[in-house]
């Protein structure tokens, strides 16, 4: 007759008289427990569906053990629940919970391992007939085209206008992955990734080469969003924002050739400088009166010598540097295609243009909360597969707090607070034969919280 084995006992300090005891014989027990609320946010939405649909999955039917709508599920939710590494799946392939949420037929066998999730990660364009374990082909204009689709669905009807910010980051590398380049301003090896958002939502990732000019390939991808937005909202008003890195003649042409509205930044130089120059003494005159911060606006009509096509309205900002010090000054430019009819210096700087800082939350969201740094895979185009990986984790989380954190303390919480908040809540898993039962910790400090997600979630109707 086998022996029983005892776990083992780990003795701690006393509290007064009692012993402090410990053993590793809970059961199955969860960190993660609120992760079923993201599986309601993708039952409403059909964020994962769409994107496990991008892929094309040439294996024999009969030797698959995970399907790829489970291979992603399992390693986006991982994303969006902190764990950034395909060896975190070792340990997260035996979690019930993780089965649950891969939607597995056998909710007690194990999950993909790392080496499944490696070779989905390896997907490849298309699949060659030798091919013996890279049989998945991921379509990146699909993965494109859903980003965007997740914008047009999140609107009940189309809005009178959007702006569509764009966004240059680097992404350091710490090896030789294909596409390193070192990059001067950021003083290493890195990735330039392009970054698209309209508002919160995320409407393009591209991992790029760092040996590009900023704006290498945003013409091109603006012109396939703008046109898959006008396809669904044809009179939609679109205002493009970004900095001085994407003031190029072929960019500001094609908006003003297709009807789309800019507010770019634009490098400073001696020749704006000097028309600004009785600005420039006037904030300047002003702060040495009132020992406070002045601005003093103007509007110009502005050529370059040989690089732009024509001549465009240019806003200036004239301001001292410091009160202190006389002759410092911080000018800044911005050019538009805004009438000044339309909208004021003043107003189209402050209100408009500056705005455009937010956008730089989301990119951090992404990359310190969900991992869109994580390019450490050998292939440019596996690397992309992680940064739309991270893409779509985003979109899940953002997608939780557009639908169900309105009018809660986390309406404006960032990826980070929300998981640590509703997502990481300790829970034991139990699997019968009709029910799935999660007993969540009972001391979970935002159980009402929890409740009135869980509320507002399953009353949304169902899309997928």
């Amino acid at each position: 007759m086998p022996t029983e084995c005892r776990a083992e006992t780990l003795a701690f300090q006393e509290v007064g008289r009692r012993a402090v005891v410990a053993q590793f014989n809970g059961g199955a027990l969860t960190s993660d427990g609120g992760a079923v609320l993201l599986r309601e946010v993708e039952r409403t939405t059909g964020i994962l569906s769409g994107f496990a649909a991008c892929f094309h999955d040439d294996r024999d039917p009969a030797r698959i053990t995970h399907s790829v709508a489970a291979l992603v599920r399992q390693r986006v939710y991982a994303l969006a629940l902190g764990y950034e590494d395909l060896n975190d799946h070792e340990q997260l392939r035996h979690d019930p919970l993780f089965a649950v949420l891969a939607e597995a037929d056998d909710l007690t066998a194990p999950l993909a391992g790392k080496s499944t999730l490696n070779r989905l990660e390896l997907s490849a364009a298309t699949v060659g007939e030798k091919e013996r374990y890279k049989r998945i082909a991921v379509d990146h204009a699909a993965v494109d085209r859903l980003l965007v689709d997740v914008f047009l669905a999140a609107h009940a009807e189309a809005p009178e206008e959007i702006v569509l910010d764009l966004d240059a980051t680097d992404d350091p590398v710490h090896g030789h992955q294909e596409g390193r380049f070192f990059h001067g301003f950021y003083g290493g090896y890195c990735y330039l990734p392009l970054y698209i958002f309209a508002g919160e939502h995320l409407l393009c990732a591209r991992l790029r080469s760092a040996n590009i000019d900023a704006s290498a390939g945003s013409c091109e991808e603006v012109e396939r969003i703008v046109a898959q937005i006008r396809g669904a909202w044809p009179r939609v008003r679109i205002v493009l924002r970004a900095d001085s890195g994407f003031c190029r003649d072929a960019l500001l042409a094609w908006c003003e050739t297709h009807g789309v509205d800019y507010v770019i930044g634009l490098a400073k130089n001696t020749r704006l400088t000097a028309l600004i120059a009785s600005e420039l003494a006037q904030a300047e005159a002003t702060c040495a009166t009132t020992k406070a911060a002045a601005r003093v606006f103007a509007d110009l009509t502005y050529q370059t010598h040989d690089s732009w096509s024509q001549a465009r309205r240019v806003v200036a900002k004239a301001e001292p540097l410091s009160t202190g010090e006389s002759g410092k000054s911080n000018p800044r430019f911005v050019v538009t295609s805004l009438a000044a009819t339309t909208v004021d210096a003043r107003t189209l700087y402050e209100d408009l243009y500056c705005a455009r800082g937010e956008m730089e939350n989301r990119i951090k969201e992404q990359q310190l909360m969900l991992f869109a740094d994580r390019t450490s895979a050998a292939t440019m185009r596996a690397n992309q597969l992680r940064l739309y990986c991270s893409s779509i984790a985003y979109l899940l989380l953002h997608a939780l707090r557009r639908v169900a954190l309105v009018g809660t303390a986390l309406a404006r919480a960032q990826c980070q607070t929300i998981r640590l908040t509703l997502l990481k809540v300790g829970a034991r898993v139990r699997v019968t034969t009709r029910k799935v039962w999660l007993a969540l910790a009972s001391g979970c400090p935002h159980a009402a919280l929890f409740a009135r997600v869980h509320a507002t979630l399953i009353a949304l109707p169902r899309r997928c």
